[in-house]
C-alpha cells in the first residue's frame, strides 16, 4: 500500500518570521479612559461637576416658609418665617427667622437663630446655637433641638432654649403636606410654645397653589390659643385667650 504524499512538501515557510516587537510599550490605561481622546483638562472640569452633583459638594438654599397677612376680629397683624442656610452631607450653618406684627401695637415677637446642624440618622439633624429675640426687651437664648422627617412624612422640629436669665422653654413644631394635585397642597402644621407655667398652641391650615415650585400663594386658617398664666394675663387685660385669623400669603424659595 502506497502512502499518501504530503500536500505541504515543497512549501518554503522560511520567509515568515514573527512580527517585530514595538520599540516602544504602550501607556498603561488609567481610570479616565476619555482623556486618550478628549482634552485632559475639560475632562477634569466635567468630573469636579459630576462630585459635586452626587455628593461631596457645599449647597444653600433660602426659603420663606410663611410671608402672609392675618385677618381678625380686633387688629390684623402680618407674620414671617424663613430659614437660609449653607453646608454639605455632614453639617450646614444655619439662620433661622421668624416673627409678627399688629396693626397699631408693634411687634408681638420678632427672633433670629444662629445655629450648626449636624446630621444624627438618615432623617434627623441635630441643631445648637443662639436664639436672639429682637422686641424691645429681647433676651438672648441658647438653643439645642432636632429636626427631620419622622414616620408618615410628617415634618418635626423640637428645640429648647435657655435664656439668659435662666428660663426654660421648648418649642415643639410637626407639619404634614397632603399632595391633592400636582400643584395644589395642604399643609397642616401643628406648633406648641412651653414655658414654666404657661404655654401656647397654633394651629393651621394652608392651601397653596404652586405657579412654581419656587413661588406658591396660599390662604388658610389659623387658630391660637394660650394656656395657664398667658391665659390668666389675658383675661386680666380684658382680651381673649385664643383667637382665630384667615390667613393669606406667599410660600418661596430659591
Amino acid at each position: 500500500m502506497s502512502k499518501m504524499a504530503d500536500p505541504h512538501a515543497g512549501h518554503d515557510m522560511s520567509a515568515m518570521a514573527p512580527p517585530a516587537v514595538a520599540a516602544t510599550v504602550p501607556a498603561v490605561p488609567s481610570d479616565h479612559a476619555a482623556e486618550r481622546f478628549f482634552d485632559p483638562a475639560l475632562m477634569a472640569s466635567a468630573r469636579a461637576v459630576l462630585r459635586q452633583e452626587h455628593g461631596g459638594g457645599r449647597y444653600w438654599k433660602v426659603l420663606a416658609d410663611q410671608a402672609e397677612r392675618r385677618a381678625r376680629d380686633g387688629y390684623d397683624a402680618s407674620a414671617f418665617e424663613g430659614e437660609g442656610w449653607l453646608g454639605d452631607d455632614f453639617g450646614k450653618w444655619v439662620i433661622k427667622a421668624r416673627g409678627e406684627h399688629v396693626d397699631g401695637h408693634g411687634w408681638e415677637h420678632a427672633e433670629l437663630q444662629a445655629l450648626y446642624a449636624r446630621p444624627i440618622g438618615p432623617y434627623f439633624d441635630l441643631e445648637a446655637g443662639l436664639r436672639q429675640d429682637l422686641e424691645h426687651e429681647g433676651r438672648t437664648y441658647a438653643a439645642l433641638g432636632v429636626e427631620g422627617l419622622a414616620p408618615y412624612w410628617i415634618e418635626t422640629r423640637a428645640t429648647a432654649f435657655l435664656s439668659d436669665r435662666g428660663d426654660l422653654s421648648a418649642r415643639i413644631e410637626a407639619a404634614h403636606e397632603l399632595r391633592l394635585t400636582t400643584r395644589l397642597i395642604l399643609q397642616s402644621k401643628l406648633e406648641t410654645h412651653l414655658a414654666e407655667g404657661e404655654g401656647e398652641a397654633e394651629l393651621g391650615l394652608r392651601l397653596r397653589y404652586e405657579i412654581r415650585r419656587e413661588f406658591a400663594p396660599y390662604v388658610g386658617i389659623l387658630r391660637q390659643r394660650s394656656f395657664g398664666e398667658a391665659a390668666d394675663l389675658a383675661r386680666l387685660a380684658g382680651e381673649r385667650t385664643g383667637e382665630t385669623s384667615l390667613v393669606f400669603g406667599v410660600r418661596t424659595w430659591f
